[in-house]
């Protein structure tokens, strides 16, 4: 008897042993295609700048740049898969994330302030050649960079990330009031939007299943928002929006006179940046390609993996 459960146990300690050596074989291939992301932080003049890092620095780089009033946290699900073929850089702008926000006394809070921060990101990590993937605020920000440097831009990936006037939606009305009138009751009607409901808001609308939109996203944003000084920073931010638009003339000139290969990833219901935004983009890049989802602002959130692979799919055509 003893024979037989020294020999039972033995049968059993191999099969054991037989199904970790199987579950390890079979776990090996998702263990090497997984990407590390390195969340790290460097000195850019008097900021220091947060970002997140995946990907081989020898393969293409992607820079990503976020908007209102989020961080490179939007795209958390995206830099991996992007990773496996790519070098992804995703800073936090000054004011957002966790790049330190210098104080309104000793900064300036203007878009063009933020993208000279991002350009001395870049030359600080030494990222000679990249494609910029924008959203919102990223926008004016990535485009300022290529105004600068249009040399360095490889290639374009818009999701919601506006150039033109007609892609302002009607949400943007009362931001425009306080442009056409600065005045202090203007600007305190706007500090609705960085409420928690408020920028709840700006995740769901527009989005048919709000139950596939992470809570951990507007919450994240409005703890950050709730930092002293914030506010007034957002706010300082929502009155100088009215510089990028004047510059959009000079963005469309930049399109038309590079021919940047441009990607638009489109929540189409989004009611800041509506779809003419994004067709707008063939006016000057004929061959830009555009596609629209059936969901809202942060597009991502609900559409990750059919953006990451018009993305993919799109930079292995264009980046060869």
């Amino acid at each position: 008897m003893e024979d037989n459960f020294l020999s039972n146990s033995a049968r059993l300690l191999a099969g054991l042993s037989f199904g970790i050596i199987a579950m390890t074989a079979q776990a090996a291939p998702i263990q090497e295609s997984s990407q590390v992301v390195k969340y790290q932080k460097v000195q850019v003049g008097d900021t220091k700048v947060f970002y997140r890092e995946a990907g081989d620095a020898q393969n293409p780089t992607i820079l990503l740049l976020h908007g209102f009033p989020t961080s490179s946290f939007m795209y958390r699900d995206l830099i991996p898969i992007l990773a496996t073929k790519y070098h992804v850089v995703a800073p936090d702008l000054p004011g957002f994330g966790f790049t330190e926000s210098p104080d309104r006394a000793h900064f300036d809070y203007k878009f063009q302030n933020l993208a000279n921060v991002m350009d001395g990101f870049t030359q600080v990590l030494g990222l000679k050649k990249y494609a910029i993937q924008v959203f919102d605020y990223g926008a004016p920000v990535g485009l300022r960079l290529a105004l600068a440097h249009p040399e360095r831009v490889t290639a374009l990936i818009t999701q919601n990330g506006n150039a033109y006037e007609e892609g302002l939606g009607d949400a943007w009305d009362p931001i425009k009031k306080y442009w056409r009138e600065p005045s202090n009751e203007n600007r305190e009607a706007l500090r609705q939007f960085l409420k928690p409901n408020g920028l709840a808001w700006q995740y769901t609308f527009g989005v048919k299943d709000t139950t596939l939109v992470a809570p951990e996203t507007y919450t994240l944003d409005s703890a950050l928002m709730a930092r002293p000084d914030n506010e007034e920073i957002q706010l300082d931010l929502f009155l100088d929006y009215a510089s990028n638009v004047a510059l959009y003339p000079q963005f469309q000139k930049f399109f038309r006179e590079y021919q940047p290969p441009v990607l638009a990833v489109w929540g189409q219901n989004d009611p800041f940046f509506i779809p003419a935004g994004a067709k707008a983009f063939t006016k000057d890049v004929p061959q830009a390609e555009i596609h629209f989802f059936d969901t809202g602002h942060f597009a991502l959130e609900t559409h990750n993996k059919e953006i990451a692979a018009k993305i993919v799919d799109f930079l292995d055509r264009k980046l060869k």
